[in-house]
């Protein structure tokens, strides 16, 4: 580790995980293989699965789990507290007995855009894709495309469109300095 890292005793971490400088890990499980960006936290009680990549300025907070190969853009955030408020009813400092962490899911292979906020109690379903900027207020089906404030499915990916077909033709088109046809 570095002096730029700030790691508890109590983090595990798999093989081959790759930390960026200023990061924030404290009671947290990494998979193998996992690649976690610059300015990114991740709480107590969170798990990063196996091969996945956590972008810069992301808070994975308590409460949410990540399985393998999944993709977190920059500035995801996560929430995990359905009422949040800083006191208690008589006015003291709430403590964790004052408030539940609410669980969250992403599922194996999904992939969340950029500047997404994650509200509590949420399933990313396995191999979805949340727009950037969208704000996840329900569960996003598997396969499912969703975007926006709230997040709503704009369609589904088929086997077809998860590999990308170009034929000669169109690959010459893209070369830079020529336009699209």
């Amino acid at each position: 580790m570095n002096e730029y890292c700030c790691i508890a005793p109590d983090v595990r971490l798999g093989r081959d995980v790759k930390l960026s400088k200023f990061i924030n890990l404290y009671g947290c499980e990494i998979g193998d293989n996992t690649k976690i960006g610059a300015f990114v936290e991740i709480q107590k009680n969170a798990k990063v699965g196996k091969n996945c990549k956590i972008s810069s300025h992301t808070f994975i907070c308590e409460g949410v789990t990540i399985e393998d190969n999944a993709f977190i853009g920059h500035g995801v955030t996560f929430i995990n507290d359905v009422y949040p408020r800083a006191t208690t009813p008589d006015g003291q400092l709430q403590t964790e007995q004052d408030w539940k962490v609410e669980r969250t899911t992403v599922k194996k292979g999904a992939s969340i855009g950029s500047g997404t906020t994650i509200l509590p109690s949420v399933v990313i379903g396995k191999e979805a894709i949340v727009g950037a900027g969208s704000v996840v207020t329900r569960d996003v089906p598997a396969n499912a495309i969703v975007a926006g404030n709230p997040a709503r499915v704009l369609r589904y990916i088929v086997a077809e469109t998860k590999v990308a077909r170009f034929s000669r033709s169109s690959q010459s088109a893209l070369r830079p300095g020529r336009a699209a046809q």
